[in-house]
């Protein structure tokens, strides 16, 4: 629990060890009960010391082992005598200050306590796995109420701890609303603090909107089937309470079978309003707006004075009240409804054309006209507010829906990331570039005018974010000197890209801009990911066109070819048999019937390719590798001046189609005297393990290009000018048709070493 050097890539040490562990690297470390975020607030009170490093608990609740450590407190004071923990200067201190008795014996139960629940989640994962089955109860689920205020942080921590002992799921609320309208940034950032806090504790945060705070609360958690929802109660004047109201009240009236938990606070820890600015004076134009309905309605009301009472004129001036609050602002219905009093009282109530008042029952009809004219204008001031915040809402929605429509019909990539930088731009303002992965590096698309990304401290913090798929930068806890905010654009497979934010002049992100981003970010990303699977795609299906096409004319230039090959060859071999032949015609002949052969030879191969291209039809019988491998060398013989040596450390069976597995052993020393000539040493050797039957044949020529050992078993890879390339090509097919598989590598010092592996069955009876 411990703040990392200024400049590190991260701010704590407990993101030093996720990243180990995303590594695959086991981590072994200590952590003291007063470091867990859950219990700071407890810690606080029990020894008056707020401990500022703090270990997230998701980080003790995913460790894989737990070990307590727990030291009796006067074995502790006494190892702090001795000098074995502080110096001597301090040790008195020490003893006086954090570690007194009572102190040690406090945090020593929350060690034991937290233990205690972690081995109770253990056992119930042995009787899980040992299928004991118990009658459960409904599992426990709690939502905390998030409010801008400085008490948010604790009743997260609070919430978490609760959500902790019983088990259960915790989600985190908040909910945007007009009453929230004035709360100054500060009580912005309080929230924005206990939001972050809630995610980094586990909690699944949302956030709400709506006029009504109570009613979405507790809309969200039925629809989740919260069982409690823990919320702060800032202790407030009553006065207070009974004036604006109060969101607790409401909720437990409201709450039905859900249960409330209250957690009490200061008065200074309520929510903090703005600071109401200087209100300029309604302007001239606006003010002769208001004399003109405040004397509009004055005028009707003399119309209506002979014949209604006074209670229809004040209706008359509420109607003119509403009507400036509807055209106006909040100011100039205040001064209608005033000035509406006034004319009222000097027009028409007696004695009339003066303030004084002769009936002292009029001076609840002023009261109460001028309470109903100012409640009119609030509440259509607030109506229009409203308004304004659904009209955002709805901007949004059609900026979302309008980027996603524009993404679903674009297939250049270029132009899908500069529609998303000009979303992101026309929302909220931030200069924003895409970043997508080409040729292994992360690579701008989009620029910004500042050209920010392109920095190589930025461009480091953007490939961390496509490596590790996490958010990073400016306001977040990750590389938090850089200048840019940094999202992975995350596909079904994968990152895609990174959606970086130019965040100088940030220093808050708001979490709803947050959640926003994100969202376009998905869309891009699920857009750039559409789009490349379109393309692999046609590609798929130009390549599999291609191939149908290439295998069709490859089957049909064999067949023909075979009919005038097997002419020339009978022909030739005639003409070797006549006596009366001349050497120099009997050296041609034989050059055309081999010529012939070797012409045979590859249209073979030419028809097996086609052959194992398709769905082979294997003819399987049992047979000894040793037959398989004579009858391979006898067939090619010839080809090598030296005779080849077989060694034969097993003799086992196999079940395979004998000619094919026959052709394959033929082309692949077919192969080693092309490439490495007739004078070439050839070894096989036959063995046998637990799980395949090998033949390995090992050359002494040159061997394969280094970087060529796969591509050597791809078609139409030649090395020389002799034959199509397809030998090792077919070798390849007919191993894989049986299970098996041919791999090469080079000897030492020199040669190439090819190794054919075919599955072990059980033997047949002899």
């Amino acid at each position: 629990a411990h703040t990392n050097a200024p400049g590190v890539r991260n701010v704590k040490r407990w993101q030093d060890i996720e990243e180990l562990l995303d590594a695959g690297i086991n981590v072994y470390t200590t952590v003291n009960i007063q470091h867990l975020e859950s219990t700071r607030d407890v810690v606080a009170q029990i020894t008056g010391i707020f401990v500022n490093e703090t270990v997230p608990d998701k980080l003790f609740e995913t460790a894989c082992e737990i070990e307590l450590i727990d030291l009796p407190p006067d074995e502790l004071h006494q190892r702090i005598r001795d000098g074995k923990v502080y110096i001597p200067e301090k040790i008195e201190q020490a003893l006086e200050g954090f570690f007194k008795k009572g102190n040690l014996l406090a945090l020593r139960e929350l060690a034991l306590r937290h233990t205690a629940e972690r081995v109770d989640e253990e056992l119930l994962r042995a009787r899980t796995s040992a299928h004991v089955t118990n009658a459960w109860h409904t599992r426990e689920r709690i939502l905390v109420c998030v409010a801008p205020n400085a008490m948010a942080p604790r009743v997260v921590r609070a919430a978490r701890r609760h959500a902790t002992s019983l088990h259960a799921d915790l989600l985190a609320v908040s909910v945007d609303s007009l009453r929230q309208g004035g709360v100054a940034p500060r009580g912005q950032a309080h929230l924005s603090e206990a939001l972050s806090l809630a995610e980094q504790l586990g909690a699944k945060v949302e956030r709400l909107s709506g006029h009504d705070i109570v009613a979405e609360l507790l809309a969200y958690a039925r629809a989740e089937n919260v069982t409690t929802i823990v919320m702060g109660k800032p202790v407030r004047a009553r006065w207070k309470e009974l004036l604006f109201g109060s969101v607790v009240d409401h909720t437990v009236r409201a709450s039905g079978d859900i249960d409330i938990l209250i957690i009490t606070g200061e008065e200074k820890h309520g929510t903090e309003l703005k600071t109401p600015k200087p209100t300029k004076a309604p302007s001239w134009r606006a003010a002769l707006d208001v004399i003109l309905w405040i004397g509009g309605a004055t005028l009707i009301g003399f119309f209506l004075f002979r014949s209604f009472g006074e209670a229809n004129i004040a209706m008359v001036y509420l109607f003119a009240t509403v009507i400036i609050a509807v055209r106006r602002g909040r100011m100039e219905a205040l001064l209608a409804s005033l000035l509406s009093v006034l004319v009222f009282d000097f027009f028409f109530v007696p004695p009339r054309f003066s303030f004084a008042i002769n009936n002292i029952s009029y001076v609840l009809t002023f009261i109460v006209m001028l309470t109903v004219s100012i409640l009119l204008s609030t509440l259509t001031t607030r109506l229009k507010a409203q308004s304004r915040s659904a009209t955002r809402r709805e901007r949004t929605t059609s900026d979302l829906y309008d980027l996603s429509r524009r993404l679903a019909v674009t297939r250049k990539k270029e132009e899908m990331c500069l529609m998303a930088a000009e979303k992101v731009k026309s929302l909220f303002g931030y200069d924003a570039a895409v970043l997508v992965s080409v040729d292994e590096r992360v690579t701008p698309i989009t620029e910004t005018p500042s050209k920010f990304e392109k920095l190589m401290n930025e461009q480091a913090v953007a490939t961390w974010v496509f490596d590790h798929g996490k958010p990073a930068g400016r306001t977040t806890e990750t590389f938090t000197g850089s200048r840019g905010f940094y999202l992975p654009m995350c596909g079904s497979s994968g990152p895609v890209g990174v959606l970086a934010i130019d965040a100088v002049d940030i220093e808050v992100l708001d979490p709803t801009h947050r959640h926003l981003l994100e969202t376009i970010a998905n869309q891009l990303a699920g857009a750039l990911e559409r789009a490349k699977f379109a393309k692999e795609s046609h590609e798929s299906a130009l390549r599999v066109e291609t191939e149908r096409m290439r295998s069709d004319l490859l089957s049909a230039v064999s067949h023909d070819l075979r009919t005038p090959l097997a002419s020339i060859s009978g022909s030739a071999g005639s003409l070797l048999v006549q006596p009366e032949l001349s050497e120099q015609s009997r050296e041609l002949a034989r050059t055309i019937s081999d010529e012939a052969d070797r012409m045979a030879g590859l249209i073979r191969n030419l028809l097996d390719m086609t052959r194992v291209q398709g769905v082979i039809d294997l003819s399987l019988d049992w047979y000894g590798t040793d037959e398989l491998v004579a009858n391979a060398v006898y067939r090619t013989a010839k080809e090598f001046a030296h005779p080849v040596n077989v060694v034969l450390k097993d003799q086992p069976l196999v079940r395979v189609d004998g000619p094919l597995i026959e052709q394959v052993l033929v082309n692949v020393l077919e192969n080693a005297a092309r490439h490495a000539g007739k004078d070439v040493h050839v070894t096989i050797t036959i063995s046998k393990s637990a799980n395949a039957s090998a033949i390995e044949i090992r050359d002494d020529g040159p061997g394969v290009p280094p970087g060529q050992e796969s591509k050597v078993f791809e078609r139409f890879q030649r090395h020389d000018s002799t034959g199509f390339g397809l030998g090792l090509a077919i070798c390849k097919a007919a191993m894989e048709a049986h299970g098996g598989s041919i791999s090469v590598r080079n000897g030492e010092p020199s040669g190439a070493i090819f190794l054919i592996r075919l599955p072990v069955q059980e033997e047949p009876d002899a």
